[in-house]
């Protein structure tokens, strides 16, 4: 699927090779027949932006809104996992799932990093890669409710992909992960305590957290808060995901 394939790339960190890309997916975006006139028009309106402006400042913005706020960092386990030993075993599991899929990625990024896992999703069947993209649906719609919060034009790419999916999000999950901080990039009274490691225990009880399962539990539905944050007090069902017709 091509257009995940863009979309991947729009959420990759600003550069000059993105830059002399984005003609190309404009126009791809423009020809897409999966999305919606107004996804299409929200993800053109990003495409202007990112053209529009001076590299620096687009770089310094994404910065701002993606690496130094927790509650829209692009790493999937942050929102599921934080800080705790589970994880270590969720990416492990995670890049089973690709190598199984064939697919090698060509960064150095973790495997639980949005923009990679859109671009694995793009390698798969159109089935598959849409049943992918809907298991993080709490995920993914969170952040694009924090994004609109902000009045961010890359809001549009998350809406895409929730117009893509068509999965309606956990309700327990989603709710627990409304209830979590949100602070601002300048707030760092909030932000220091959002990104406060949670301890790591050894000893009797300790491996309970580190068995193997499928994906789907590594992307459980954030039931268990972040590490500096106060419990939700919401419990949800783990969400299932297949890969290749079999469980992980």
């Amino acid at each position: 699927m091509r257009i995940l394939k863009a979309l991947s790339a729009l959420l990759t960190y600003p550069s000059e090779a993105l830059l002399e890309a984005l003609p190309e997916i404009g126009g791809l975006v423009e020809r897409d027949t999966l999305l919606g006139k107004a996804d299409r028009a929200a993800l053109l309106a990003l495409v202007a932006h990112l053209q529009g402006g001076d590299l620096f400042d687009r770089q310094e913005a994404y910065g701002l809104l993606f690496d130094r706020t927790r509650s829209l960092s692009l790493h999937l386990f942050e929102h599921v996992h934080g800080e705790s030993r589970d994880r270590g075993q969720a990416m492990v599991d995670l890049i089973r799932v690709y190598e199984e899929g064939g697919y090698t990625p060509t960064t150095e990024e973790l495997p639980d990093f949005l923009p990679l896992f859109l671009e694995y999703a793009s390698t798969r069947d159109p089935k598959e890669a849409l049943d992918l993209l809907g298991q993080p649906a709490h995920v993914i719609t969170a952040l694009a409710e924090r994004l609109a919060k902000r009045s961010s034009p890359y809001e549009a790419i998350f809406r895409a992909l929730l117009s893509l999916a068509k999965a309606k999000p956990d309700a327990a999950a989603l709710a627990a992960l409304r209830a979590e901080p949100d602070p601002e990039p300048d707030d760092l009274e909030a932000l220091d305590a959002a990104w406060e490691e949670e301890e790591v225990r050894f000893g009797p009880g300790a491996g309970d957290a580190c068995g193997k399962d499928s994906l789907g539990a590594k992307l459980r539905q954030a039931n268990r808060p972040a590490p500096g944050m106060e419990p939700a007090g919401l419990a949800g069902p783990r969400t299932t995901i297949q890969h290749s017709g079999s469980r992980l």
